[in-house]
């Protein structure tokens, strides 16, 4: 099983199914994905009763062309893999590679290439996931929606975090 499937099913247990929470600014999503982004997607409007239906084929396309390929996952190590591809997904890719760059000394500029994938080998893994797990936590206790959502966003990144460091062990 490649590495894309072994997160994109963790990741999807974290997602879960459909919502469309009032509290959410991302609106009506299933397994993760947003109206806006399905609608981005496709290159067209989209309905909620399209996001209610989204296929799980059509969401995984999804997030391996909007988060796993931009993050050049491929190439990052088992472990850091996960725990970035599941940072960009609830917090946005550029997001996410400039918390890596900043773990790994490596210029902020929230794009991935060679010069971060380089910097990223440098550093153990296992070290690297628990520093970008701390600077998550501080993110997410930042954030104004932390009372609502903050209790399932820790939750969530604790399992990640476990996940992640048995993968990088």
């Amino acid at each position: 099983m490649s590495r894309f499937s072994i997160c994109l099913d963790r990741v999807l247990k974290h997602e879960g199914g459909f919502v469309d929470h009032p509290k959410d600014p991302g609106g009506a999503t299933n397994m993760g994905v947003t109206q806006a982004v399905l609608a981005e997607f496709l290159k067209r409007p989209v309905t909620v009763a399209e996001v209610k239906a989204l296929s799980r084929q059509t969401a995984a396309d999804i997030y391996r062309f909007r988060y796993w390929s931009p993050l050049l996952a491929e190439g990052l190590p088992p472990g850091v893999d996960y725990m970035v591809f599941d940072l960009a997904v609830n917090s946005g890719v550029a997001r996410a590679v400039r918390f890596l760059q900043l773990a790994v000394n490596a210029a902020p500029d929230g794009r991935m290439g060679p010069a971060t994938l380089g910097a990223v080998a440098k550093v153990e893994p296992r070290a690297l996931v628990l520093t970008l797990s701390e600077r998550r936590e501080n993110f997410y206790r930042a954030l104004k929606t932390f009372p609502t959502f903050g209790t399932g966003w820790i939750r969530r990144l604790r399992e990640v975090t476990k996940d992640a460091l048995e993968d990088a062990a």
